[in-house]
């Protein structure tokens, strides 16, 4: 894809960010989740950095795991996803763990017995999220079932919380909990004996130590933000839960065209905007094809030499406008900051994804990636 726009990674960021949750959760061992592009980060970029930091591996499908184990990752994979039934001898000559809870992947497995390897299953517990799990009379069958499969273990009992991030109420977190303490003491009755227990991704470990067990899932605070405000609030009064995250991410294009227009020049598609004084505009490279949002149409700023400037009209396909006219001495191809930092001044993706009615998890996903992904130290 065109170099007009481009993607830094900071390695040095990265690599502080798991420590200092390390560093937290210890002795609780810490899985770095490298899915969808590792939250837009570029997964193989994130992996080789933080590998001799990260203890298992988390992605959604067996593609995102395959190409770390191209990439060289020997670390320990939990595919998060569902896993389809014709890829489930890759998951085992390829040593992949993967969750499961359809009783028709068991059978899947039981017509590869000829084939070598191991089937390592996570077990997801059904607790309150409504995601895929199992539990009571279901969750008994299933275990019934992988247990007589000479080529399966059960490697990990797991669960996943609806509602430990966005609130400060941890109330039906804990009501999950508990439910999962219930499934643990039934499938050690049913013979399950010493599996990896886990249920906390990065709110729930940063914030409540009952929750870490035997692993946590480090996924938006390895890439340094705090998975919502409440939770970063909920951090601020309890003072063994203070994390120093830095955000590892900063989005670049330039400028391709310096335009001075008049007073009442309409900008972009359906004339929304005109400029309401003589104006020198900056043309953008990079549009909602990027993922630059259409929603940050006449809202949005942009850093240009650390100062904000303003989407002026429709973010475009391929181009945004903004209003440059404070800018001294700007000209083609100056450097444009749409995330990060530029001469002490910031723009947050937190901040970018409210103006877009979402959440950051939301934008840096899809940045668009084919954008390349460059690692700086």
């Amino acid at each position: 894809m065109s170099s007009r726009t481009t993607i830094e990674i900071s390695a040095s960021a990265l690599r502080h960010n798991i420590r200092a949750v390390k560093q937290h959760v210890h002795p609780t061992p810490v899985m770095a989740v490298v899915k969808a592009n590792a939250y837009g980060h570029g997964a193989i970029l994130v992996a080789r950095a933080v590998q001799k930091d990260a203890d298992w591996f988390g992605v959604d499908d067996v593609d995102e795991a395959l190409a770390l184990r191209a990439a060289g990752i020997r670390k320990p994979i939990l595919i998060m996803g569902y896993v389809r039934r014709d890829r489930l001898a890759m998951c085992a000559s390829k040593q992949l763990s993967f969750v499961a809870y359809n009783k028709e992947t068991l059978v899947a497995i039981k017509r590869l017995k000829a084939r070598k390897g191991v089937f390592k299953i996570h077990i997801p517990i059904e607790t309150g999220t409504t995601r895929q799990g199992l539990f009571g009379d279901e969750l008994e069958a299933f275990v019934h079932e992988a247990l007589k499969i000479p080529s399966v273990t059960i490697e990990g009992i797991c669960t996943h919380y609806a509602n430990i991030e966005d609130t400060t109420d941890a109330s039906y977190a804990m009501s999950q909990l508990k439910k999962y303490e219930q499934a643990l003491a039934l499938v050690k009755r049913l013979g399950v004996t010493s599996p990896i227990r886990h249920t906390a991704a990065s709110a729930g470990a940063l914030l409540f130590p009952q929750v870490r067990f035997d692993l946590i899932r480090l996924g938006i605070s390895l890439y340094g933000h705090w998975p919502s405000k409440e939770s970063k609030v909920a951090s601020s009064y309890r003072s063994t839960a203070c994390v120093d995250f830095r955000p590892t991410l900063t989005w670049k294009t330039i400028v391709a065209q310096v335009k001075r227009v008049k007073k009442g020049t309409p900008v972009s598609y359906g004339l929304t905007e005109t400029v309401s004084r003589d104006s020198i505009i900056a043309v953008l490279p990079v549009g909602y094809w990027d993922g630059f949002g259409r929603g940050l149409s006449s809202v949005g700023t942009v850093l240009i030499k650390g100062r904000r400037c303003k989407v002026l009209g429709r973010v475009c396909m391929n181009m945004t406008m903004v209003d440059a006219t404070e800018v001294p001495g700007i000209k083609a191809e100056d450097e444009i900051v749409l995330i990060g930092s530029q001469k002490g001044e910031s723009i947050t993706a937190e901040e970018v994804a409210a103006k877009l009615g979402t959440i950051q998890y939301e934008l840096l996903t899809r940045i668009n990636p084919l954008i390349e992904r460059k690692m700086v130290h």
